[in-house]
């Protein structure tokens, strides 16, 4: 699975926008959720709305650079109403199908997926979810394969002895650039679980 070796270029898109530092600061908004569950470094969040704007990164690709300039392309106006949206964290990576993967990024709140613009590109899609309920593992460090696989790991063995099931796959979220230090960067896996 690729999806994380291409994290570091869009995380450093996220520098160059938000103003991130190499002390862990985001200054961009953060997708809004819920948390109804914390134990540790692992939590039970409700996500109420989500807008994704999304591309799909097949797999094999070098790197994240097409996928993230078609983002934000869509983002600095390349959509029907050629309007300007601001760059929120976290960065999704996640596994669309099969052969193919998908960065996505959260639209600031204040957008439903009927006031979104249109995106121009054909390659970018506009997607909801709502009531989106997810168990989550928040860690530091470097978010490359090895951690994805391991904190993922970490994860479903939590959502089993809580007595969840798993209900989705996983997405893996980046909150800083490469530049922040790795002890103070906020990298997350979030699983979507059923809590019945």
């Amino acid at each position: 699975m690729n999806i994380i070796k291409t994290t570091a270029v869009c995380l450093l898109c996220l520098l160059t926008l938000s103003g991130c530092s190499v002390f862990g600061r985001v200054s961009v908004d953060v997708a809004p959720y819920d948390v109804l569950e914390k134990e540790g470094v692992f939590e039970v969040r409700q996500y109420e709305r989500l807008i994704f704007v999304s591309t799909d990164m097949p797999e094999g690709m070098d790197g994240a650079t097409g996928p993230f300039r078609k983002l934000f392309g869509y983002i600095s106006g390349d959509n029907d109403k050629t309007e300007e949206i601001a760059m929120t964290a976290p960065v999704f990576m996640d596994q669309a199908e099969k052969t193919t993967e998908a960065m996505s990024f959260v639209l600031p709140a204040e957008f439903s997926l009927a006031t979104a613009p249109r995106p121009k590109n054909s390659a970018v899609r506009l997607s909801e979810l709502r009531d989106y309920k997810v168990a989550v593992i928040t860690f530091s460090g470097f978010l490359n394969q090895r951690s994805v696989s391991a904190q993922s790991d970490e994860l479903k063995k939590w959502i089993s002895a809580k007595g969840y099931r798993v209900a989705g796959a996983p997405k893996a979220a980046g909150y800083n650039p490469p530049f922040t230090l790795p002890f103070l960067r906020r990298n997350e896996i979030l699983i979507p679980i059923d809590m019945n």
